[in-house]
């Protein structure tokens, strides 16, 4: 009796097909995890592509196969920060303490890899486009975490206000404080709320 194994193998294709899309997304998430380990102490012209394929255990073209070239894996890299950095400072409107205690988290956490973006962006086009971003991103987040201050303002006053706020919590206020002078995370919280209720105002008080 003649038998036709056919349908049992097409029955498995999605399986198998299932299977390469898990090992390659997997794969996928270990150049960019690799790259980033790299970009946490290392320039970003001195990270090559042989380094991060071998890093990930993979190959130079399976890295131009998933993200076309070096600045692709960058992009990558930015969109996993710009999530992570975004999952840390979620905050309630209004909230001050709860605002300054995630954003120093942030900082102690990744600052010192976003210094090092900062430091590259002048000559690493692919950089700028990411620092560039996080400071539209870190404007967006201080509007939206200080709305309850910030509403009912004059036009005017409300710029004047954000770009306070944006000044008072940026990573360099941090590094001044944390690095360069060696004071401790919590002196960095209560330098920063000090600046912010400066700016907010006796007749606005903090939440």
């Amino acid at each position: 009796m003649k038998t036709n194994r056919k349908p049992e193998a097409d029955s498995r294709r999605p399986y198998r097909q299932g299977a390469r899309a898990e090992a390659s997304a997997r794969t996928a998430d270990a150049i960019v995890n690799v790259f980033a380990k790299f970009l946490e102490t290392e320039w970003y012209d001195d990270v090559s592509l042989e380094r991060i394929a071998q890093g990930a255990g993979t190959t130079v073209q399976t890295v131009l196969r998933h993200f076309g070239n070096k600045e692709g894996v960058l992009a990558a890299v930015g969109a996993r920060i710009e999530q992570d950095v975004m999952g840390r400072r979620a905050v309630e409107p209004g909230n001050v303490d709860a605002a300054i205690a995630a954003i120093t988290e942030d900082y102690e956490i990744a600052g010192d890899m976003m210094l090092r973006f900062l430091a590259q962006e002048d000559r690493v086009p692919a950089i700028r486009a990411l620092t560039d971003f996080g400071r539209a991103s870190h404007r967006r987040w201080v509007n939206a975490a200080f709305a309850p201050y910030r509403d009912g303002l004059a036009p005017d006053r409300q710029a004047w206000l954000v770009d306070g706020l944006v000044i008072a919590l940026d990573i360099y206020i941090w590094k001044l404080l944390r690095r360069d002078r060696g004071r401790s995370a919590e002196d960095v919280r209560a330098f920063m709320k000090t600046l912010i209720l400066g700016m907010i105002g006796p007749d606005r008080p903090a939440v």
